[in-house]
């Protein structure tokens, strides 16, 4: 029989989706509230609420007061009295199958997990009486936890921490660090121990073991914690034998270690030689850092590797000592390292001679340096007030300042300073760069710095043999001035000093078309067909090689 169409469409049921409904746990937030917070179906009771918002991870360390029943039945399990549980997050076999839940609870907390029988598969194992398809129920107090870190991600060392620190930095592997530890076998035998005061020792340089070197760069100051070293990290194949009169380390033995990071200095490298080295005792406030021409003050005590005196500032009365950051008022060293430092901040700078008083004995009102001394400062940054940066100056100010600068990079440019010539050039072209205020009269002032500082910097750069920067301050010049001769031969210095010689010849020949009868112009390209030469009878001897060997 025919169907008419109203039957068919009451016998065809609606097509399902494909897309499952999208589960959203829900997390019971008041006292005797219930929610699911899985989608595998397991249910929190909130009982008592906890303190704070910290809650343990997979892996931790966690103790708990507990009880566990079967839904509809008896209790089967439970903490002593008054001796919790101590178990890991995740790996425990007691409290089988609610680790999401745990991970939801806060320090004091009280609550009731319903898990369904799908995630407690197993636990009949350990627990006999229970029937295959139970749905279990545990009462967790979570009395308090430790976090543990797998230090090496391969768990060589896992750390437990003990006391969380309020500091947020942690040591570098650069760093100078000082710690306390104690070791000790799993028996319980303490085989080494640090002094009272802690050992000081440079990360990268290591102490004792592996592990210490490879947790303390996971620390805070004053963190404490205890590690778990397996012996590869640890004393290896061979151990250790008797020593201050503390046991042995067997072969190949697993040791814990308590260990605690007392404080450490965050260590800079002042200059590229790393013969100027500044150690942060106490880090500064804010951002800003002296540029060069600072007015800063600052207090010291400077010693000698000995630990003689042999200057002060800003103590017993002394008055702090003012200077200009990067004008030669100081020594080199120290110089620098306060161009590093923050306001408020402490560091002890290490100085060798060749940025100190170098090979010079060097009298001073409290002792005096021998030869070749390296030198201690103990440095408090107490202010600085800087340069008045060019955007907050008017269009005359900024054509002066440039004026001074350009005249000190002439003055260390001719004492051979080429360092200090080039930062000079550079920021006198800066504080010209920019001249929408300025009038006619200033624009053409302004184009005059721009042209000389960039071209008396190209100099610089060439005798320091930084050719491309030169031949980068050189193309700037020729964007204001194309026919600026002086541009065109400086960056064919630099090209042919970097082996772009077809550029190099560019520039010459354009020199050449402009002033015909400049010898210097001549003579570099007679240089440059020489050099082109050179290396066309090299280019030609390696090919010759190269086919000579196939």
């Amino acid at each position: 029989m025919d169907l008419e169409m109203d039957d068919i469409d009451e016998q065809i049921a609606p097509p399902k989706s494909d897309k499952e409904e999208e589960f959203r746990p829900y997390y019971p937030e008041k006292v005797d509230e219930e929610g699911v917070i899985t989608k595998t179906g397991l249910k929190k009771k909130l009982v008592k609420i906890g303190d704070g918002w910290d809650a343990p991870e997979e892996g931790d360390e966690i103790t708990v007061n507990y009880k566990a029943t079967v839904v509809g039945g008896e209790q089967f399990a439970a903490s002593a009295q008054g001796e919790p549980l101590v178990i890991i997050v995740g790996k425990d076999i007691i409290l089988k199958g609610y680790k999401e839940g745990i991970i939801t609870m806060r320090k004091g907390e009280l609550s009731i997990f319903t898990v369904p029988p799908e995630l407690t598969e197993g636990i009949q194992l350990q627990y006999p009486d229970i029937p295959q398809n139970a749905t279990l129920q545990f009462e967790v107090e979570l009395l308090s936890w430790y976090k543990v870190v797998d230090v090496c991600e391969d768990g060589g060392v896992f750390k437990k921490i003990l006391s969380r620190s309020e500091v947020f930095e942690r040591a570098e592997k650069k760093d100078e660090v000082t710690v306390k530890y104690e070791v000790k076998l799993e028996d319980g035998t303490v085989v080494a121990k640090s002094p009272e005061e802690g050992v000081e020792f440079l990360v990268n340089d290591g102490h004792l073991c592996p592990a210490i070197a490879k947790a303390v760069v996971t620390m805070r100051k004053e963190e404490k914690a205890i590690l778990r070293v397996e012996p590869e990290y640890a004393f290896g194949s061979t151990g250790r034998p008797a020593q201050d009169g503390l046991s042995a380390i067997p072969p190949n033995a697993v040791v814990n270690i308590a260990l605690e990071l007392v404080s450490f200095k965050l260590l800079e490298y002042i200059t590229e030689d790393m013969l100027v080295i500044k150690k942060i005792t106490v880090p500064g406030v804010g951002f800003e850092k002296p540029n060069s021409g600072t007015t800063a003050q600052i207090r010291y005590i400077a010693k000698l590797a000995d630990g003689v005196i042999f200057d002060k500032k800003g103590h017993d009365e002394e008055d702090l000592l003012e200077f200009k950051v990067d004008e030669e008022e100081i020594i080199e060293g120290l110089d620098k390292a306060v161009a590093t430092m923050k306001r408020g901040e402490f560091a002890l700078v290490i100085i060798n001679p060749e940025h100190g008083y170098g090979s010079s004995e060097t009298k001073t009102k409290f002792a005096v340096v021998p030869p070749n001394s390296i030198l201690h400062y103990e440095v408090e940054m107490v202010g600085f007030t800087k340069v008045t940066e060019s955007w907050d100056m008017e269009a005359a100010q900024k054509l002066e300042y440039a004026a001074k600068r350009k005249e000190e990079g002439n003055v260390y440019f001719k004492a051979g300073k080429y360092k200090r010539a080039s930062l000079r050039y550079d920021m006198a072209a800066k504080y010209v760069e920019f001249e929408s205020t300025f009038d006619e009269e200033q624009k053409k002032a302004g184009h005059f710095f721009k042209v000389t500082c960039h071209l008396n910097n190209a100099s610089c750069k060439i005798k320091l043999k930084e050719f491309r920067e030169a031949a980068a301050l050189c193309s700037k010049v020729l964007k204001l001035e194309p026919s600026n001769i002086k541009a065109l031969f400086r960056r064919a210095q630099a090209y042919m000093e970097t082996i772009d010689l077809d550029l190099a010849e560019l520039d010459l020949k354009k020199a050449l078309e402009i002033d015909p009868d400049n010898r210097e112009v001549t003579t570099q390209l007679l240089r440059l067909k020489n050099l082109r030469t050179f290396h066309d009878k090299k280019d030609a001897a390696l090919y010759a090689n190269m086919m000579k060997k196939l």
